[in-house]
């Protein structure tokens, strides 16, 4: 048991979240994840580490998953939610790109890659886990709304259908462990989406 584990626990304020035992919470989750690995992974344990009643962690989060998910959303490191280059290529390029770049990079990839193994198996997971991706879906699409706006994607492509082809080329990537994608290969996967949905040039 580690010194933190044996202090006294921290105080909650009822439904509304403490900002510092929220934290403490999120730090406690991702080190148990990374040291114990998922099958190690526990309420228990994060309530000891963070010094937390289990009550407190089950009314913030009901779940493991959306434990693990609001870690992984707290952790991410590059901001990729609405580029605006002011073209669709150049925002779609950073989008795929800076989601790469933040799975990547610290926990980020291997707290995801926790979370999509658990929606395997748990419905409850698999709930909160399409939930997630669904808001996703739905920002993302956004990247695509403005691109037919200044004309440069037919009216009748989906937005949401895009954004859902270009991050399963991230997530594939992500869950076989190929996250190092070169320049030539994102702008091969960049052609090949844009060519079917982009507005043809009169002839």
């Amino acid at each position: 048991m580690t010194e933190a584990e044996t202090q006294a626990p921290r105080r909650s304020i009822g439904a509304t979240r403490n900002p510092a035992s929220q934290e403490a919470i999120l730090q406690a989750a991702e080190a148990v994840l990374l040291e114990n690995g998922l099958g190690g992974f526990s309420i228990e344990a994060v309530a000891r580490r963070a010094r937390a009643g289990k009550p407190t962690i089950y009314r913030w989060w009901p779940s493991q998953a959306a434990l693990l998910l609001d870690v992984y959303h707290c952790r991410k490191k590059v901001n990729f939610n609405f580029p605006d280059k002011g073209n669709v290529r150049d925002d779609l390029r950073a989008y795929l790109t800076g989601l790469l770049a933040t799975w990547g990079e610290g926990t980020s990839g291997a707290v995801f890659r926790c979370v999509v193994a658990k929606a395997q198996g748990e419905p409850d997971a698999l709930a909160a886990l399409s939930a997630y991706m669904a808001e996703r879906r739905s920002q993302s699409g956004k990247i695509i709304e403005k691109a037919q706006a200044r004309g440069e994607v037919r009216d009748d492509v989906h937005p949401e259908l895009v954004m859902e082809m270009l991050s399963s080329f991230a997530w594939s990537r992500l869950l076989t462990e190929r996250l190092e994608v070169s320049d030539a290969e994102i702008e091969g996967v960049l052609d090949m989406v844009l060519a079917g949905i982009e507005v043809k040039p009169a002839a």
